[in-house]
């Protein structure tokens, strides 16, 4: 049985992967793989508001996987945990085996 402690953990990592589960956040995160960039590059990179990809930066930011500075009138972000990328990296592997086993399904047909 789970302890409180182990609830409580498993309930804060959802919240982090919930906050990086939207396109456009998840898009934004593969994009700063690069090193920072300001909301200006973001949002033209994305073909997007800039008000849109800062609301999403924000959720980014408060779920500490990315960070920010302000130089000026510019806000430039960049990953805080780069190790988020393994993940990433971890959920195309999956696309890519699914899309395996269902290749194997149709050639069955």
């Amino acid at each position: 049985m789970l302890t409180s402690d182990e609830k409580r953990l498993f309930r804060l990592k959802a919240g982090v992967i919930a906050a990086a589960g939207h396109p456009i956040r998840l898009a934004i995160l593969d994009y700063l793989r690069d090193g920072e960039q300001c909301v200006c590059e973001i949002a033209a990179h994305l073909d997007a508001g800039r008000s849109n990809v800062s609301r999403h930066l924000a959720v980014l930011l408060n779920a500490g996987l990315v960070e920010h500075r302000k130089e000026g009138l510019q806000m430039f972000y960049t990953l805080k945990t780069p190790c988020v990328l393994t993940f990433l990296s971890c959920v195309t592997n999956v696309l890519r085996e699914q899309a395996r086993e269902k290749q194997k399904l149709l050639k069955a047909l």
